[in-house]
């Protein structure tokens, strides 16, 4: 069973920091029940391939083609999205089978039993009940299978049909080349249109015979069509390893990769998986002799590390949603799967510290973007812009960059690029410039737009002040207060006006409306009403000063349990009062209670945050992971701080989880996080910092106070 290791290796923790396998602390299924939607199968740190199994069934809680709610296996599909609310990819589906029988059917499910299911970073194995034992791992871009099957002969199903939720194939090809590889490609529309991926496949043991399934056959070597199939049969008396290559150019670029790992074996190829998983957890070694702790957090870690993925091929090619066929020269790999509205808050500015080598080329695949589609990137998947979720929040991403002086990209594009999203003609811009707010007689979702357009154009500021534009400082900054014009102080909500100035009535802060006509998305007046980040002393100003506004935050947390209208958002989860960890708009408020000046309320929530939506096992994410914001939210607080304002180049204490870490930063030097615990008559929380044995604030640490390394003493009240 997959806890058995993390209880030895915890065995080990508090002796040995520097030789512990931290990926042994690792549980990939944490998260794969509940509203968590990750997957639990094979890939490597932002690896383009992740293989991992679909169930064959459908629904909001299989938008990574797996939850452990489920009891049967359709296949193992080489793409997959982690934490999502959305069902694309699962793309090349690849299915063993005993026999024949159900071979043309359109889904065949496998029941399989999780007791004879494991998984650590890098390498997945089930036990289907049909007696085959089916083993995955990965490289960047190739999935590596093992099959090892009950009889002397077996077969394998490649299937271009095969999908789930809105996702759809709009082509496939599939193409015998030889008696050892196969090639193709399935096209697929969902939320994202014109997506390609193309393959090639290996095999150790030579193919004795197959069938194409449905649509046309050219010379009894190829098959063309939306839903085609073909299977394979092989001997069988050895385990059969398939190796498959993936690319978004052609099948000729997937054979070059798919030769290129060449005569890698299945084992070579899983432990040099599990040594670069160990890599990334080494960066942040925490000391605790508590399990459920030290699992939440290395497995929260590992999934900080799912997304972004690369997109492009070896030597840099690429091809658009358009079939533009590209090369991306602006660094070395470039990345799709831009979840802007989630990972903005915690997840980049993590990346500061984490990924200071991969975040150029992060942000430079943004800037791509901006070049081929005209505009940076609010979601993109496959280089189709979904446009989904409120803000322009690929410019605190980069403006928190640009500000923490993080080279590898041109800063003068970036702010070309972050000033064109700034005077976009859609997505509500215009009438967001033209009154000072957005109304809601002109764009649905008004409220959380104009706070979030507010806070970006506050981003845009700063970096204009940094590249000596005054003229564009002093126009953002203008902008940057826009939220004002929303705050109703009779209520102290941030309400929706029409475009007369007038608030629109009737009003219920509990009102949940999760279309598009909707004043707040994704949630109430409660949980968006807080997101002014980059301005909290005017934001207490408009209650009347900060006591006011503390008073306020503590209603949130007392506040009904219960959302109104008919409508309500599913996303809206994890209430503590009106407080919803389960998504993002909450996730910075706790932190405020410390800028605000009171830290032993924003510990007192912490803790209880911490231990009622952060579990073990399968159902330990209260709500969508989002490409690894709920992870980073977690990370964070171990720690002890957060980016409050996630471009300000500051983290507000807050309550540490853990009583030692060592963060290894990207300059070679360490930061040291020890904890002293004390035990007073008084409210818990964070009462003295020093750091490099100079007491600073019970506050915040800034970036450059972090990379500068040293020791960092929090002592805490328990």
């Amino acid at each position: 069973m997959r806890y058995v290791s993390v209880a030895i290796a915890l065995l080990g923790l508090s002796c040995n920091q520097t030789s512990q396998q931290l990926t042994s602390f690792v549980d990939p299924f944490l998260g794969t029940g509940g509203h968590g939607h990750v997957y639990p199968g094979a890939t490597v740190p932002f690896g383009m391939v992740q293989l991992s199994p679909d169930n064959g069934d459908e629904g909001w809680d299989w938008c990574a083609g797996y939850h452990y709610s489920s009891k049967t296996i359709a296949g193992f599909s080489h793409t997959h999205l982690s934490g999502t609310g959305i069902g694309d990819w699962c793309d090349i589906s690849v299915l063993p089978l005993t026999d024949t029988n159900t071979i043309r059917s359109e889904k065949i499910k496998l029941p399989f039993s999780h007791s004879n299911e494991t998984a650590k970073p890098g390498y997945y194995r089930i036990q289907l009940d049909n007696g085959i034992n089916a083993e995955l791992t990965a490289t960047e871009r190739t999935g590596f299978h093992r099959y090892t099957f009950p009889n002397k002969e077996g077969w394998l199903r490649f299937d271009m049909g095969f999908r789930i939720n809105w996702d759809a194939s709009t082509a496939g090809m599939l193409q015998l080349l030889n008696d050892s590889t196969i090639a193709g490609y399935r096209y697929s529309t969902g939320w994202a249109k014109g997506q390609k991926v193309y393959f090639a496949a290996t095999f150790s043991s030579p193919i004795k015979h197959h069938l194409f399934i449905d649509d046309s056959i050219r010379n009894n070597q190829i098959a063309e069509g939306r839903l085609v199939k073909l299977a394979l049969q092989f001997a069988t008396n050895e385990p059969l390893l398939v190796k498959v290559s993936i690319s978004s150019v052609s099948t000729e670029k997937a054979l070059v990769e798919v030769t290129k790992v060449g005569t890698q074996t299945f084992d070579a190829v899983s432990k040099s998986a599990d040594e670069l998983w160990e890599k990334e957890l080494q960066k942040i070694r925490i000391n605790t002799d508590d399990q459920e702790l030290a699992t939440k957090f290395y497995s929260s870690l590992y999934r900080t590390c799912m997304a972004p993925v690369i997109h492009s091929d070896a030597d840099g090619a690429y091809q658009t949603h358009d079939n533009k066929q590209l090369k991306f020269t602006k660094g070395k790999k470039k990345y799709t799967v831009f979840s802007q509205w989630d990972v903005f808050r915690a997840l980049n500015p993590l990346f500061t510290v984490t990924q200071q080598e991969r975040l150029p080329d992060m942000i430079n695949s943004m800037l791509q973007l901006y070049e081929d589609n005209g505009l940076l990137p609010v979601w993109d998947l496959s280089t189709w812009e979904a446009n989904t979720m409120t803000g322009y929040h690929s410019v605190p991403i980069i403006a928190d960059a640009i500000l923490k002086d993080i080279k590898g990209f041109d800063y003068n594009l970036a702010y070309e690029a972050m000033r064109k999203s700034a005077f976009q003609n859609q997505r509500g811009t215009p009438d967001y410039i033209k009154y000072g707010y957005l109304p809601q007689d002109k764009h649905g979702w008004s409220v959380t737009i104009t706070l979030e357009y507010a806070f970006d154009d506050w981003c845009i500021a700063q970096v204009a002040k940094k590249l000596g534009k005054t003229n564009d400082h002093n126009l953002f900054m203008k902008r940057a207060l826009s939220y004002k014009k929303l705050f109703d102080a009779q209520t102290g909500f941030m309400r929706s006006k029409d475009s007369k100035g007038k608030f629109i009535e009737p009003f219920d802060p509990l009102l949940s409306e999760h279309g598009f006509e909707g004043q707040y998305i994704e949630g109430t007046a409660w949980q968006h009403s807080f997101f002014v980040p980059h301005d909290l002393n005017g934001f207490a100003d408009l209650f009347g000063g900060k006591e006011k506004l503390i008073a306020k935050l503590d209603q949130l947390f007392t506040a009904p349990s219960e959302l109104h209208g008919e409508n309500t958002s599913a996303d809206v989860t994890g209430l503590i009062g009106q407080y919803a960890h389960g998504n993002e708009p909450s996730h910075h408020i706790i932190y405020m209670y410390t800028a605000l000046g009171q830290p032993t309320k924003a510990a007192k929530w912490i803790k209880i945050v911490a231990d009622s939506m952060y579990k073990t096992g399968p159902d330990g994410l209260i709500g969508n992971d989002d490409c690894g914001q709920m992870s980073a939210w977690y990370i964070w607080t171990s720690l002890g701080m957060y980016p409050m304002n996630p471009a300000s180049g500051e983290y507000v204490f807050g309550y540490p989880l853990i009583n030692k870490a060592t963060i290894q930063l990207p300059n070679k030097k360490e930061l040291q996080i020890n904890v002293t615990r004390e035990k007073k008559n008084k409210a818990s929380g964070i009462g003295q910092v020093k750091l490099n044995g100079k007491e600073l604030p019970v506050r915040s640490i800034t970036h450059q106070q972090l990379m500068n390394g040293g020791v960092l003493e929090l002592v805490v009240n328990d």
